[in-house]
């Protein structure tokens, strides 16, 4: 053979793609794959949403998705549908396949022991136990391996995921509701409703897809919430009520409930008798150092982490909100805007504190979006420099 034919051009290999996968192309089917993968939003935590797509003579023969914590990740769910042989088939898979032994066996024995000719992958696994390990398998045994088709919409779609693995610190999201002059209740504390049904929607969403959600003493009494998720099939998120010096009513909705929704209180006070109608009430009591007169927050993400927990939703109020973002622990910002405007010198912001005294030292924010739901729209950003990437 010449040297030439035994080399492939990226050209020719896209074009010998295409052909293997009836035209439709590799994108296509890596978007397929995203999608199936979303389906397991909100029940796989802290593992990542993984989706799977077998492709043979331009066909579809199976689909799979890690649909559940514990359960066959995306290849072997994938593997499990085939009603035909997958030898020489392609298989796409949103993230790189495992090659360790955790809650199930290493999916790149799955994809071996199928005869599976190409895997076309599209975002690396960051957890050291993989992190290439997988495609050098693969490899060596003669695989095909394609990587970073889709790649961004794929990590987009594991920032959870690849921000908890990497620093074991829950993926904080900051999320309010405001009206066009930047208002989160009137001058009276009326707040209900700031939203259409479409952004409440969205909202009980990403409670279902995060797995807690956080707020202060002065949210649980001004609204007392259920904080909860309320989409049918949906999944109740932890609840965490940051309260430093337990001032929050052992009758609010969040305490009285906590036998049936997981609830963390978070406090500075190490009072036992204080903290005993709290723990009655099924409350778990995490004690925290205290930093400039509130909670450390830094602190609470770190035992938070270490809890398993990879994701927090801070639904808080504005000094709550400050707190946060000035200690470093939030990486991204929801900010639902309502086309009304309310006024009033006193009605509440969204963020007070103490605020910065110059522009230059702002919080900045980095990848903005826009997305409109119904009349409202969803503005969100990444953190810039946020301090537990650092």
């Amino acid at each position: 053979m010449r040297k030439r034919d035994s080399l492939e051009t990226d050209k020719e290999k896209t074009e010998k793609a295409e052909i293997d996968t009836g035209g439709w192309g590799d994108e296509n089917y890596m978007r397929r794959a995203i999608e199936l993968a979303e389906q397991g939003c909100g029940a796989v935590n802290p593992n990542p949403l993984v989706g799977a797509v077998i492709v043979k003579d331009g066909r579809i023969i199976a689909e799979g998705y890690h649909a559940r914590y514990g359960e066959l990740h995306a290849e072997r769910a994938a593997l499990a549908a085939c009603r035909e042989s997958a030898e020489g088939a392609t298989i796409y898979v949103t993230l790189e396949p495992c090659c360790h032994h955790g809650k199930q066996p290493p999916c790149t024995d799955a994809i071996l022991e199928a005869g599976i000719a190409r895997v076309v992958m599209g975002a690396g696994d960051p957890n050291p136990l993989v992190a290439g390990k997988g495609i050098r398998i693969l490899r060596e045994h003669g695989v095909e391996v394609t990587e970073g088709i889709l790649e961004e919409e794929c990590r987009r779609q594991n920032r959870v995921f690849f921000h908890y693995i990497r620093t074991g610190l829950p993926y904080v999201v900051l999320k309010y509701a405001m009206t066009m002059d930047g208002k989160i209740a009137t001058v009276t504390g009326a707040s209900k409703w700031i939203t259409g049904e479409e952004a409440r929607r969205r909202v009980h969403e990403d409670r279902n897809r995060y797995t807690a959600i956080m707020a202060g003493s002065g949210t649980v009494k001004a609204d007392d919430p259920q904080l909860t998720c309320r989409i049918p099939g949906g999944r109740n998120p932890v609840r965490i009520l940051c309260d430093s010096r337990l001032s929050i009513s052992p009758k609010a909705q969040a305490v009285v409930t906590a036998d049936k929704v997981r609830t963390i209180l978070a406090t500075c006070c190490g009072d036992e008798e204080r903290q005993r109608p709290y723990r009655k009430a099924g409350c778990e009591i995490l004690l925290l150092g205290e930093k400039e007169g509130h909670l450390n927050l830094q602190e609470l993400m770190e035992r938070l982490g270490a809890l398993g927990i990879d994701s927090v939703l801070l639904e808080g109020g504005g000094i709550l909100n400050w707190s946060a973002l000035k200690s470093g622990v939030v990486n991204r910002v929801q900010a639902y805007v309502a086309p009304k405007i309310f006024g009033g010198e006193t009605a509440p912001s969204p963020i007070r504190g103490a605020g910065v005294s110059v522009p230059a030292d702002a919080v900045m924010l980095s990848e903005a979006t826009v997305t409109r739901l119904g009349e409202d729209l969803l503005l969100e950003s990444e953190v810039k420099g946020c301090l537990q990437e650092s």
